[in-house]
């Protein structure tokens, strides 16, 4: 039940990836104001996931879940009275209340399985991103059958329908366990001041919000990239959501038999280097030789292009849920906030990457400079990885001397 509410939740939150292409033609919009439009959403999403997440710890998640979708109700049947762009970033932000709708499952979910199944079950929940696909199947179709001023309405109405199942079908929290003892706020916060927290943020900033960014980006990419139709351009970014939101499950299991920092080693190095191939602008080179001219033309085609993106898509559901379970391996009574930080992190990566890609592209006057700027993001994470590995060791090894006699402490 978590996992379909959570794909309703996601269609409405990626719904600009899919109405951006009309907006931007309609709106005469520039590449950077795009990238603001797609970020409104994300941006409420992303803020609301702390505080919310605090708020599982105090408050029935699943009654937060309903009150979540409820507030949804309003600003997506007003959406087709909208017509300028001030309006659709207002709209964008209230519907990106949809956001939080990770933060208050993850936290509803981790109090019916035991330590070893945690990386599974929140692995199945995850893979209800791929309720994107539902924006990109369903949005053509009502375009093409009954025109965009229904869109609105037809979310309006799948919204209602999944907060009433949820309600009436979903299980409540255990009894026992809403007799716990309530801790204080200060032990929920606690675990912020670690820096691990904050980089387990940044670990999911690539593998979550430029997941996002990409899912947001991509249709119109395809139709300025490669001069595909609307529906080639939704069918392929469908295939990269698809396959990388269903990886997510086994990403989960994965990373309960061989260890979730294993796993997001492994998934960092194979998004290193089809990045590094995605990131090459199309090139003419001319080599002058000793009788003639020889001219190389270098340039990914879309077969290419859309194969990179899969095996990235993928790379990235794994790591979306290896970083969960490591948050769960080590505050398995916070998941709640720490949760909640780490995933408003993460999709703030969602909110400010699109910004940074419409910027570049403007800027640079390529369109693989988003891939560039993934790149370096990607970079960074994996320098904070190994340098945090290497401490770590280092301290086990003291540790250990310390307990061995090896060393003498005055």
């Amino acid at each position: 039940m978590a996992t379909i509410v959570f794909a309703v939740n996601f269609s409405v939150w990626t719904l600009y990836s899919v109405i951006g292409i009309e907006l931007k033609a309609v709106l005469s919009l520039s590449s950077t104001e795009l990238g603001l439009l797609f970020s409104a959403p994300i941006l409420t999403g992303a803020l609301l996931r702390l505080p919310v997440g605090i708020m599982c710890e105090r408050y029935s998640p699943k009654m937060l879940f309903v009150i979540q979708m409820l507030i949804l109700v309003p600003p997506l049947y007003f959406l087709p009275a909208i017509e300028s762009f001030l309006g659709y970033l207002a709209i964008g932000l209230v519907i990106g209340i949809s956001g939080v709708s990770f933060t208050i499952g993850i936290r509803y979910l981790t109090d019916w399985f035991d330590s070893d199944e945690q990386g599974t079950a929140m692995g199945v929940f995850g893979a209800g991103n791929a309720g994107a696909a539902l924006s990109l199947i369903i949005v053509p179709y009502i375009r093409d059958i009954w025109g965009w001023d229904y869109i609105g309405l037809f979310y309006c109405v799948m919204v209602l329908i999944a907060c009433l199942c949820f309600w009436l079908f979903a299980p409540s929290t255990p009894e026992y366990l809403n007799n716990k003892p309530k801790q204080s706020l200060a032990f929920f916060i606690k675990p912020f001041k670690h820096a691990k927290v904050w980089r387990f943020g940044l670990y999911y900033y690539f593998v979550f919000g430029s997941f996002l960014a990409l899912l947001l980006w991509l249709p119109q990419y395809y139709v300025n990239a490669y001069q595909l139709s609307f529906n080639q351009s939704m069918g392929l970014t469908l295939l990269f959501v698809t396959s990388s939101s269903m990886a997510r499950a086994a990403g989960g299991w994965f990373a309960d038999r061989f260890g979730a920092r294993n796993i997001n080693w492994g998934v960092f190095w194979i998004c290193l280097i089809c990045l590094f191939f995605l990131s090459y602008p199309p090139t003419t080179m001319t080599i002058h030789g000793v009788s003639k001219d020889v001219v190389l033309n270098i340039e990914l085609n879309v077969w290419i292009f859309t194969l990179l993106l899969l095996i990235i898509g993928l790379a990235q559901g794994f790591g979306r849920a290896s970083v969960y379970k490591l948050i769960n391996d080590y505050y398995p009574e916070q998941m709640g906030s720490v949760g909640g930080l780490v995933a408003m992190l993460g999709a703030l990566g969602g909110c400010t990457l699109p910004i940074l890609f419409g910027a570049a592209v403007d800027l640079i006057g390529v369109h693989s400079a988003c891939f560039m700027i993934l790149y370096g993001v990607l970079a960074v994470c994996m320098l904070l990885m190994h340098f945090a590995i290497k401490r770590e060791r280092y301290n086990a090894r003291v540790k250990h001397a310390n307990q061995h006699n090896f060393l003498e402490m005055d």
